[in-house]
């Protein structure tokens, strides 16, 4: 895909639905009694593995458009799979359907794409394995054809549930998906289960479990939930994906003569971390509408042309923007002075090493970065021009560096723009609509 220079972007628009939300809301209606349903769905590749992956579990759904019927069986309704459970490229949906199968009484295999394969799946398996889960990992050169052991921490891997017993787990990582891994096993668990992050991440499970009916408190950094709960189905509505909003902040920013109202949007403040980031570097940005929305903040968005200036993004803002710092970056590159990203060795784990992949890229497009182990140093005000972009086939650079091709001089090439379709489908339509 080649992209040029745009003169500038005027409108409105609403992203689609918060992906991680929406997993949730699949997952927790599987395990509830009754009927759930979910609009403003967001139909991505991830979290259409999801379905596919309860559907396995013997979990009846209805999808039209972005509405989808959740036909609960209840805590212990779920039936042992028959076939792998696939999940695709989708890190949340390996990590958190591991702590409900913890708390089933038969095995399952769980696998994904190459990416999913080198992602770090240790992390769960030592809080669930306290509680009582098994696990064993599968040499996935020979797999599935034959099953060869391998220590590798990583998928294809087989989780064998049971009796669970209720800890407290102290995460070495602020990580929503570890915590709620041992959260939703803590359902089966005798006893209470509690997890402490070093910082507080993201709230969505908290959230919408108290919604379905859980008894699940927060205080500070840690939460806890109790055994056996009586989860009841939900109609539930997402909010658009605050993730996808970050794309069309930054291109609202960034870009002359530009005016973009952005709405129906999640603000969650342990999400909001683009908003917080955006205002540091002198961005004209405001929030309007704000109410709450199944239990979850949501608000439009006006962004408009600025004048942006560095900042030091790092400590506890890092996991409430962790998945925009790729076109957090973006913005650095077009900001007065130099900015420093820290605290985000997180990134070197997701679908690619965004630290190795955003330094190239922006590097390749006459940027000035410096990796270092946690994140990186900007130093911004050059201007930039077209280069090959290397995705990796990860969704959020592809998005990031769309929207740096828009503001560099000549022409910019993606090697894959179709990644964009595990969280954004409608991505290059949208941006489409905007142009002026």
């Amino acid at each position: 895909m080649k992209i040029t220079n745009s003169y500038s972007f005027r409108g409105e628009l609403s992203v689609p639905g918060d992906k991680s939300i929406s997993h949730r809301g699949i997952m927790f209606g599987a395990i509830s009694n009754g009927l759930t349903e979910i609009t403003n769905f967001l139909q991505g590749a991830d979290c259409r593995s999801t379905i596919s992956c309860f559907q396995k579990l013997g979990i009846s759904m209805e999808s039209q458009g972005t509405c989808v019927l959740v036909h609960g069986k209840g805590l212990h309704g779920l039936q042992a799979p028959a076939q792998i459970l696939d999940v695709g490229n989708s890190g949340t949906t390996m990590r958190l359907i591991s702590g409900i199968l913890a708390g089933q009484p038969f095995e399952s295999i769980l696998d994904g794409d190459a990416s999913i394969r080198k992602r770090p799946m240790k992390r769960i398996f030592t809080p669930l394995s306290q509680m009582g889960a098994d696990f064993q990992c599968w040499e996935p050169a020979v797999f599935p054809a034959s099953k060869k052991p391998a220590a590798s921490g990583c998928a294809p891997f087989t989780i064998k549930g049971g009796k669970l017993t209720g800890i407290h787990y102290t995460s070495p990582v602020a990580s929503a998906q570890v915590k709620s891994a041992v959260l939703l096993a803590g359902l089966y668990a005798q006893g209470e289960t509690s997890v402490t992050e070093p910082i507080l991440s993201r709230d969505h499970t908290e959230r919408m479990l108290a919604g379905f009916g859980a008894e699940i408190t927060s205080i500070s950094t840690t939460a806890s939930v109790k055994p056996e709960p009586a989860l009841e189905g939900q109609q539930i509505h997402v909010p658009g994906d605050i993730s996808s909003a970050a794309y069309f902040i930054a291109l609202g920013l960034i870009t002359p003569h530009s005016e973009i109202l952005i709405q129906n949007v999640g603000v969650n403040p342990t999400r909001n971390g683009i908003l917080k980031a955006a205002l540091a570097m002198g961005g004209n940005l405001t929030l309007h509408n704000e109410r709450t929305v199944s239990g979850e903040p949501v608000a439009d968005i006006l962004v408009k042309s600025s004048s942006l200036h560095s900042a030091t993004i790092d400590g506890s803002l890092i996991p409430a923007l962790i998945d925009e710092i790729p076109v957090l970056a973006v913005m650095a590159a077009f900001a007065d002075g130099t900015t420093v990203i820290g605290d985000a060795q997180e990134l070197k784990v997701k679908e690619s090493d965004r630290i190795a992949v955003v330094t190239e890229n922006l590097t390749a497009m006459g940027a000035s970065v410096t990796p270092t182990q946690d994140g990186m140093i900007i130093e911004g005000g050059k201007p930039l021009h077209g280069a090959l972009i290397r995705t990796h086939q990860d969704h959020r650079i592809a998005m990031a560096f769309t929207i740096a091709g828009l503001n560099a001089t000549g022409e910019t090439t993606l090697d894959d723009r179709n990644c964009t379709v595990i969280s954004y489908p409608s991505f290059y339509e949208d941006l489409l609509a905007l142009t002026r």
